[in-house]
């Protein structure tokens, strides 16, 4: 299923090289193979620049852009078709496949790259790539350079400027096309299921790591072929850790489960973060300090729409947040003051959310001249406050200690205000409390 049309990414090029400095050429490599141990390897994933500008899945390929060059401005290196590796590897696209289905206007056997890109780069005033996220692509690059250095004498005119690609392919980045909308809200909605799944599943004597195969399972039944990044499936205390990754410990009645999980789809991530209870039920303190949490979450997505600057919507939770827990007795004193302070920090110590995307932390400026950025239209990020009551925190009652929240949703930024991704799985205490109520009917 083509997801993303070829006519996209050509536009993508298009208006890359529009931005580019006169008589200059970019270059590209595609993500490396990762070893997972011995002569196993990672399932491959494309680097999101790459992904971005091509398409194409495949590594050991190097996009190269020039702009005005006569025989096309776009030109892939890529593997050769081998009849021997695809038996044991897969197909290829090749350099035919590199044209005809992935818009190539040349295609090149990589191993006659040494060959063949010093001839592209030469009597090329700049060269924009993406130095110093690659450091031995970043060697080739010099390697190519010095090539056409040592025919200097010959009239071989080497670039004179190198500019690093990141600055212009992540502000572009930064803003969602129609298409590009449409896939992330497929991987929502997979990743809403899989949510529902393990809320359904939940129950004391399962394991974390039983709620993260149903994860898993909605993940994989949908299409995707990896989570966006590593789950998090933290009962009890473990939710009080921001980044818990063991998921191996026993789920207790009483206790609260914060599953932090989403799936890819083409490369565009989704990221939610739920929290119920392994019985079904909420006490009153994880009742009083989810419905905080919920509310301030609500506050944040009143604040995203064009014309509002980043900040304003964390801005919105810690008002509503460091407010509630004054009430509910957690912080004492004036809640300006205690804003200016930061106290409510011990409690709430990350933002808001943060961009996304094709990778689950997106690329592109929060601040623009020192100043927060203005939303626009298109621009996705996640909304996710949270509450998180340590358990050795001697200054609050028992009760409250060991109790942590978090509530994450998916948006993008429309003309009026914002579109909700993620609205496929229960929120309030009630729904949540409902559906639990019903699997456990059903399967009785």
């Amino acid at each position: 299923m083509i997801r993303i049309p070829k006519a996209e990414y050509a536009r993508r090029r298009k208006a890359l090289m529009e931005q580019m400095e006169p008589n200059s050429i970019a270059i590209l490599p595609a993500a490396a193979v990762a070893i997972r141990n011995r002569d196993v390897e990672h399932v491959y994933r494309q680097d999101s620049d790459f992904q971005y500008l091509s398409g194409f899945p495949e590594p050991e390929a190097v996009i190269v852009l020039i702009p005005g060059r006569e025989y096309g401005e776009y030109v892939l290196f890529c593997r050769e078709r081998n009849a021997e590796r695809e038996l044991w590897d897969g197909l290829r696209a090749g350099q035919d496949g590199a044209i005809s289905e992935y818009g190539a206007d040349d295609a090149f056997p990589i191993t006659d790259i040494d060959d063949i890109l010093p001839g592209l780069i030469e009597g090329r005033d700049r060269v924009y790539s993406s130095m110093g996220n690659n450091p031995e692509f970043d060697r080739h690059v010099m390697e190519w350079i010095n090539v056409i250095r040592s025919k200097a004498h010959l009239g071989a005119q080497p670039p004179k400027e190198f500019v690093a690609l990141d600055h212009l392919l992540h502000d572009m980045r930064l803003y969602k096309s129609a298409a590009e909308v449409k896939v992330m809200r497929e991987a929502a909605q997979i990743s809403a299921r899989a949510h529902i799944r393990a809320m359904q599943a939940s129950r004391a004597g399962l394991h974390e790591f039983s709620l993260e195969a149903e994860l898993d399972y909605e993940f994989r039944k949908g299409g995707a072929k990896m989570p966006a990044y590593g789950s998090i499936v933290a009962s009890g205390r473990n939710a009080c850790v921001l980044h818990y990754q063991e998921n191996d410990a026993a789920l207790k009645d009483g206790d609260l489960v914060l599953i932090d999980a989403g799936c890819e789809i083409d490369c565009y991530a989704s990221d939610i973060t739920r929290t119920f209870p392994v019985s079904g039920t909420f006490s009153a303190e994880q009742k009083a300090i989810y419905e905080l949490v919920l509310k301030s979450q609500e506050a944040a997505f009143a604040a995203i729409k064009p014309g509002n600057h980043w900040n304003q919507a964390h801005e919105a939770t810690v008002q509503v947040i460091t407010a509630g827990l004054v009430e509910l007795g957690l912080l004492q004193g004036e809640v300006d003051e205690l804003i200016a302070s930061e106290a409510y920090k011990a409690f709430y110590m990350h933002r808001a959310g943060h961009w996304l995307g094709m990778d689950v932390h997106d690329v592109g400026e929060y601040k623009v001249g020192g100043e927060w950025r203005v939303l626009e239209v298109g621009m996705a990020l996640t909304v996710e406050p949270g509450i998180y009551v340590s358990p050795d925190n001697q200054n609050v009652a028992k009760k409250w200690r060991g109790i942590g929240v978090r509530i994450e949703d998916d948006v993008v930024v429309t003309k009026k205000g914002c579109e909700i991704l993620t609205g496929g799985v229960p929120k309030t205490v009630a729904e949540i409390e409902a559906l639990m109520a019903a699997a456990r009917t059903q399967a009785a």
